[in-house]
């Protein structure tokens, strides 16, 4: 394994550990750079975040930081948004995917600033 993958791995896992997920806006440009069109980064960096969340969510679990009760409310809807965002991700063309990841992240930058 190289030193930047290691690098990279380890700032992925701390941004989604810290922020409570968005280590896919470092996974996926960089695994775009590794030449993976946007729909196999995008997919990627799924398979990548899904453990580190599952361990975070355990270290969490074990401080008592978070509610189970209130997460239920969101899994029937998730999962839902899950299966219909894995069938249409490789419908959609990578150019106006890659708008709509860049359009997401702007937004989600601008809301957090403003809230």
């Amino acid at each position: 394994m190289k030193r930047k993958q290691i690098v990279t791995g380890i700032i992925i896992g701390g941004i989604n550990a810290l922020l409570g997920a968005g280590g896919g806006l470092v996974t996926v440009p960089y695994l775009t750079t590794q030449g993976l069109s946007q729909q196999q980064a995008q997919a990627t960096s799924t398979f990548v975040i899904l453990p580190l969340t599952v361990l975070s969510t355990l270290l969490y679990r074990h401080q008592n930081l978070f509610s189970f009760q209130e997460a239920w409310v969101f899994l029937p809807g998730g999962v839902l948004g899950a299966v219909l965002g894995g069938i249409f991700l490789n419908k959609i063309p990578a150019k106006p995917l890659k708008l709509i990841f860049s359009a997401f992240m702007l937004y989600a930058g601008v809301r957090l600033l403003w809230k």
